[in-house]
């Protein structure tokens, strides 16, 4: 099957066919997942940052390496590292725009070819504590500008400062 057939796949179909949909996504420039910029946070030439188009929670992001790993073992120690540095600060940053009591960190990379990221879901006093949090029924993203703007200003304050140190 030629990749132009394969765009006409699910994200499923393709993960189960060994194509990693989100190499496809970006070489593809949206074509499987479409137009990211109202989720886009941050992104360099190693990760992206982005909140989930189909998330588990309000404020529930991803981030991903751009290069094709398979989960973190495979992955050298700078990206693993530089993914922890991230997603602390982005939990420090969700529990100050968001409100939220707590941030849960996961790696899911299932499937024959899925590609390694891993996922912050925010959990809100009103919800119980516990492992169903990382199974709770999935939503729609809804696009807040305000939220959106401050957790982007806020990652970028954290790049900078890195940068400079």
């Amino acid at each position: 099957m030629n990749e132009k057939d394969l765009l006409k796949l699910t994200v499923d179909e393709l993960i189960d066919s060994g194509v990693c949909p989100t190499c496809l996504n970006r070489k593809y420039n949206g074509a499987v997942y479409g137009d990211s910029s109202d989720k886009l946070l941050y992104e360099d030439n190693e990760i992206e940052c982005f909140f989930a188009g189909n998330p588990r929670a309000v404020g529930h992001m991803c981030i991903v390496s751009k290069k094709h790993y398979h989960d973190m073992s495979e992955a050298p120690d700078f990206i693993n590292e530089k993914f922890v540095r991230f997603a602390k600060q982005f939990m420090i940053i969700l529990k100050e725009v968001y409100k939220c009591e707590r941030v849960y960190m996961c790696t899911m990379c299932d499937g024959p070819n899925n590609h390694y990221h891993i996922q912050l879901i925010p959990r809100y006093g009103f919800e119980k504590r516990g492992s169903n949090n990382f199974v709770k029924q999935r939503s729609s993203y809804i696009y807040d500008a305000e939220k959106f703007n401050k957790v982007r200003k806020l990652i970028n304050e954290y790049v900078s400062a890195e940068n400079r140190s």
